[in-house]
């Protein structure tokens, strides 16, 4: 429980303090970090994964100035990328605009590795015999930290970890509808964790006594009995 006043990024840096304190064996075993745009923060995301291993599936906002749809990659003179961390190639023959394979993430050489679309999804392309990125690409971590993470944006991975975000918003809507806290008369920190907490533990409750009577199918309502 925080206030509202308190903005995202600092309260996820006190919360991996205190986790490192109290809670270390948590953060050891915690694959992603999942956050919406508020928490759309170059410190955060770089300290998650170099100093925890976490990956963050982060949503990312638009932070460049001007129309520029794409960027040109360093080192790759046919190859760009979008603020989202989608690459494409352009063939030297035609122009033709591509999105390229995500190949996976090397940990050993803090990489992310592409390949060629045209041999990845068995296109026809004109420049492939000219084209210096048939073979594939490596894109380092360090070429944009915000944009290029461990586990790539634009894979199905990190599209299926931030979808699990919705069972987080579910659970903070029961809250401030079926538990009333919307419209509440509540003051005071404390009460609220209380209150906040006594509500998570009837949830929990609920679906544990559904669990062990086999009822998987009323295991999120509240209305059912158990």
């Amino acid at each position: 429980m925080t206030k509202a006043s308190e903005a995202e990024v600092p309260r996820a840096h006190k919360l991996l303090d205190e986790m490192t304190q109290t809670q270390p064996e948590v953060l050891k075993a915690c694959e992603v970090f999942l956050g919406d745009k508020g928490y759309d923060d170059v410190k955060l995301i770089t300290r998650l994964w170099d100093k925890y291993e976490i990956k963050p599936v982060i949503d990312i906002r638009n932070m460049w100035k001007g129309s520029d749809k794409t960027r040109l990659l360093r080192e790759h003179k046919n190859v760009v990328h979008d603020y989202q961390g989608n690459i494409f190639c352009h063939c030297p023959e035609t122009g033709v605009e591509r999105q390229m394979a995500y190949g996976g993430f090397e940990k050993d050489r803090e990489t992310l590795k592409y390949r060629c679309p045209a041999k990845h999804y068995g296109l026809t392309c004109q420049g492939i015999d000219s084209c210096s990125v048939t073979s594939g690409i490596r894109v380092p971590l360090a070429e944009n930290r915000r944009i290029f993470t461990p586990l790539a944006r634009s894979s199905y991975r990190w599209k299926t970890h931030y979808k699990e975000r919705i069972a987080i918003e579910r659970v903070n809507g029961r809250l401030d509808v079926s538990f009333g806290f919307e419209n509440h008369f509540i003051r005071g920190l404390q009460k609220m964790k209380l209150r906040c907490g006594l509500s998570f533990c009837v949830m929990l409750a609920m679906a544990l006594g559904r669990a062990k009577q086999n009822k998987l199918d009323k295991l999120r309502s509240l209305v059912k009995s158990a």
